[in-house]
């Protein structure tokens, strides 16, 4: 009896030494566990954060929300149109996506912030202009070539056509040797040639100091300064000055330009921003981002001699881009109204008043009356002035490299937009402007009528026994 009490003692007071070292071990824990929290309450169990996306590049988009570029969680720069506007919007660095070229380097700065951006560029338009423009430029053997449409009541771009195809996705080549991806309707600064001929009569009636119908003595050839004024087309040696402009006579034009003061023609070249290299407006968002544009070349006006004076009026001796020539023609087209062209949806174009309205009507209908054969199309009113220009090669005028220029209107009588398309280096027998250039501008205006619902009107058919020229 003695001995079971003892060991139900013994069995007692070990059950008791256990529970209380279970007790103190729990009381130890919360004690460590509140101390854990009360000095690194950073550590206290919350839900689990959010995942926090990537930044992804900005895209670029046309006017209807076409994708242009766009970026993937894979850090892939697409271009879903591939290798329709792909000089304009340009490329970047493999992997980093860092833009290289065009708009992907003009905007790297908000690209790279995730911003994006519309563009005023119309997808159809675009892809009229590139397949117009790529198969001309086959047919001349030309080294590049560009086409710019612009929307003649706004300023917007429609279409920045360049060629030969650029893939932004191919592997690329030398640079300096492969020029596919350069957009040069922006960066390659050029004579105009004969496309000058409208502007300088339009100031012409502007200043009230000549009609369409004022004649001038225009031999085929004239002395300035020592220097040889040739004209290329067969004419008449007196001619009016819509007729001036129908045979594109150097002569002509610059003859009855030495009716005006040296500084009223550089005032209106300066006035249609022959001399800006800043035409788009800045974004609103961002002013001091700007997309790239080719400098002109102008001499100032006190360098303006007799001779570079008489050059000046025909588009010799100074360059522009074909940029800079749609939108001096795009006054013509908006009755006089010069408008700053815009490339991005939510910008305003800036307008200014160069030349009466119906000093551009009366252009307009010179240009229609006087457009060169390859520039017509049957059923539509077109208009339009075709150029020929020699390029300076290592420091003189080339005899066999010329630039073949055609800037027009569609329609010509009620434009809705004004086109310039540009061939570089055409080769073999046709090489000017009205054999090249015109019937770029011709298939563009066919498929643009097309697209708009457009059907020709009969009454206009052309008179098929007009004697065709080969105008510069």
């Amino acid at each position: 009896m003695n001995r079971l009490g003892t060991h139900e003692q013994a069995t007692l007071s070990r059950s008791w030494v256990v529970l209380l070292a279970i007790t103190a071990f729990v009381l130890g824990l919360g004690y460590g566990l509140y101390i854990l929290w009360h000095n690194a309450p950073s550590l206290t169990l919350r839900p689990p954060a959010a995942q926090v996306a990537p930044l992804l590049r900005g895209s670029l988009e046309a006017a209807d929300g076409t994708p242009l570029a766009l970026s993937t969680l894979e850090d892939a720069r697409l271009y879903p149109l591939g290798l329709s506007a792909s000089q304009l919007i340009g490329f970047g660095e493999r992997g980093s996506g860092k833009g290289l070229s065009g708009l992907e380097f003009d905007l790297e700065k908000l690209l790279s912030q995730g911003q994006s951006l519309r563009l005023t560029i119309d997808p159809q338009v675009q892809a009229i202009a590139e397949q117009a423009l790529w198969r001309g430029l086959e047919a001349a053997k030309a080294d590049w070539g560009a086409a710019v449409i612009i929307e003649s009541q706004t300023g917007r771009l429609l279409a920045v056509a360049n060629g030969p195809a650029f893939d932004p996705t191919a592997p690329r080549g030398d640079i300096r040797k492969d020029i596919a991806w350069r957009n040069h309707a922006f960066m390659y600064a050029l004579e105009p040639g004969s496309t000058i001929k409208p502007l300088t009569a339009a100031v012409l009636l502007q200043e009230k100091l000549a009609q369409l119908d004022t004649k001038v003595y225009a031999p085929m050839s004239r002395r300035v300064a020592g220097w040889t004024i040739n004209d290329v087309v067969k004419h008449p040696e007196t001619l009016s000055l819509a007729e001036v402009l129908k045979y594109s006579s150097n002569v002509g034009i610059s003859t009855l330009a030495e009716r005006l003061p040296r500084q009223s023609l550089f005032s209106y070249f300066q006035k249609l921003h022959f001399l800006d290299d800043a035409l788009f407006p800045p974004l609103s968002y961002q002013p001091r981002i700007a997309v790239q544009v080719a400098a002109p070349q102008v001499r100032p006006v006190h360098r303006w001699g007799p001779a570079e004076y008489a050059n000046a009026t025909f588009g010799q001796g100074f360059l522009i881009t074909p940029l800079h020539l749609a939108a001096a023609y795009n006054t013509l087209a908006s009755d006089g109204v010069y408008r700053q062209p815009i490339l991005f949806e939510g910008n305003t174009s800036q307008s200014e008043v160069v030349f009466r309205p119906q000093v551009a009507r009366d252009i307009r209908e010179a240009l229609t009356k006087g457009v060169a054969e390859n520039a017509k199309l049957p059923g539509y009113v077109l208009g339009g002035k075709t150029g020929t220009a020699q390029v300076v090669v290592n420091g003189r005028y080339s005899s066999s490299v010329y630039a073949a220029l055609f800037a027009g209107f569609i329609p010509a009588s009620t434009p809705r937009v004004t086109v310039v398309v540009t061939l570089f280096h055409p080769k073999g027998s046709r090489i000017h402007g009205s054999q090249v250039a015109a019937p770029i501008y011709r298939e563009i205006a066919a498929q643009l009528f097309a697209l708009w619902g457009m059907p020709p009107q009969p009454q206009l058919e052309p008179s098929s026994n007009k004697r065709k020229l080969v105008d510069r």
